[in-house]
């Protein structure tokens, strides 16, 4: 009777352990969970060490809060490992070893979204060639799953809209790194980082298949029809080119990402993410609070209990997703989707004091879709017959997003707009510093502290 009852319970029969477990699998189980618990339990005590470090520095200097707003695949994250980059180094690169099955799972995720492509076009039975290299690649497309759940930590999230042809989507919460952190040593000094302890099965298998396929990766990636479907329906994720093409530097033995892999990869965080850097200004020293949060529609309620204590807002608009679709609403065109969340942004009253930056994010995407011949008048019919060429679009789509602020802010809050692709390092970064800048001093004036 209580065996019936337990299973009456979804969560508690999952746990349950199988009817027929040997004594020696029962041992190996009963190991594998406490090992799991002092990685959990560590991971806590971690973050909880972090929480109270947070505050004993938010007591002993003033504080600025900016958070990053934007639909999902706007750039928040790339932007945020941006001012890791300027204001904290050393946390970037100490952490390069734990983006390493990310970046496995960006490549997979392309060649399953690729696989699946050819296959809704049927283009395998014309194309022996692409048979064959299925044939292939099957196997490493089929890691996807696996891999999302060692990324993910057994997170699994329903109901957001997101879709892959051979498995889930990975997600992790605020700290994952903090796991990562325990499996590697990092070297300052020559910035080669590799685990100390063992590599998860899924991304060991993960490296070995990618190096044993790395030539067939990239005959698919290169095949005409591939490069000619990439022009039309085929959606990838903007860095899906990047490692393509990066695939044999990728596949060495000992392959460590980059920074520049880092701020390419994509992987979506639950929940919210704070990061916090100490910044000198005028001889002062600042606690600059940066919140990215989740774009996707189900997070953006999420945004709101940190409006009130904010003095700045970045928002992203992603202006290359003209030819894409929420994932949420297959219905809604992602930049309609920009402009209607500027819109709430812009007319919130709680908001009405912060200080606005807008980031027209994407541009270097924006100018290889417009290089490539992909229309912006077939899916944004607005823009009518103007040239389909970068100064015209780009100029276009600003025109709207600035008719949106003025239309809906009273008073003199001050927008800045800034053309941005936040890859480019260089360029962000000097961005970064003036509009970091622009707040503190602001923030500084308002507080009587100059």
């Amino acid at each position: 009777m209580l065996r019936h009852d337990v299973l009456e319970d979804p969560l508690t029969a999952a746990l349950q352990p199988p009817l027929d477990e040997t004594p020696e699998e029962k041992t190996k189980r009963l190991k594998r969970e406490i090992k799991a618990k002092r990685v959990s339990d560590g991971i806590d005590v971690a973050l909880r060490a972090e929480r109270d470090e947070l505050k004993r520095r938010r007591a002993q200097r003033p504080e600025v809060k900016l958070l990053l707003l934007g639909q999902a695949s706007s750039g928040k994250s790339t932007l945020l490992k941006q001012f890791q980059l300027y204001y904290a180094p050393d946390m970037v690169d100490a952490q390069r070893s734990s983006w390493r099955p990310v970046v496995y799972f960006n490549i997979i995720k392309a060649i399953a979204g690729i696989l699946d492509a050819l296959e809704q076009v049927a283009y395998f039975d014309s194309h022996p060639e692409l048979a064959q290299l299925r044939m292939t690649l099957l196997p490493l497309a089929d890691l996807e799953p696996a891999l999302a759940v060692q990324i993910s930590g057994g997170v699994y999230v329903t109901g957001t809209g997101t879709s892959s042809p051979y498995g889930q989507d990975a997600y992790v919460r605020p700290g994952w790194q903090t796991l990562a952190k325990g499996k590697m040593k990092s070297s300052r000094t020559t910035g080669d980082s590799a685990y100390s302890s063992h590599i998860p099965a899924a991304e060991e298998t993960a490296a070995w298949r990618i190096a044993a396929c790395k030539d067939d990766i990239h005959a698919l990636w290169l095949h005409p029809a591939v490069q000619a479907l990439s022009k039309k329906q085929l959606q990838l994720e903007d860095s899906a080119a990047f490692f393509l093409e990066s695939i044999q530097r990728i596949a060495w033995p000992d392959y460590v990402p980059s920074v520049d892999d880092v701020l390419h990869v994509r992987l979506q965080t639950l929940g919210v993410t704070e990061h916090q850097f100490e910044v000198s200004l005028l001889g002062k020293n600042v606690n600059l609070c940066l919140y990215d949060v989740g774009g996707a529609r189900g997070h953006r309620p999420k945004w709101v209990p940190y409006f009130d204590s904010a003095h700045a807002i970045i928002f992203l608009a992603p202006l290359s997703a003209y030819d894409q679709y929420l994932e949420e609403d297959r219905r809604t065109n992602r930049i309609d989707d920009s402009l209607q969340l500027w819109t709430e942004i812009c007319k919130n009253q709680v908001l009405k004091n912060l200080h606005l930056v807008l980031f027209l994010n994407k541009t270097d995407v924006l100018k290889a879709k417009l290089a490539a011949g992909i229309k912006v008048k077939k899916y944004i019919t607005s823009f009518g017959d103007r040239p389909n060429e970068y100064t015209e679009v780009s100029q276009y789509f600003r025109a709207h997003f600035l008719q949106v602020h003025r239309r809906n802010v009273t008073g003199r809050r001050v927008l800045y707009t800034h053309f941005t692709s936040v890859i480019d390092t260089k360029a962000t970064q000097t961005i970064i510093v003036n509009v970091a800048d622009s707040i503190m001093r602001d923030y500084f004036a308002e507080a009587r502290l100059v």
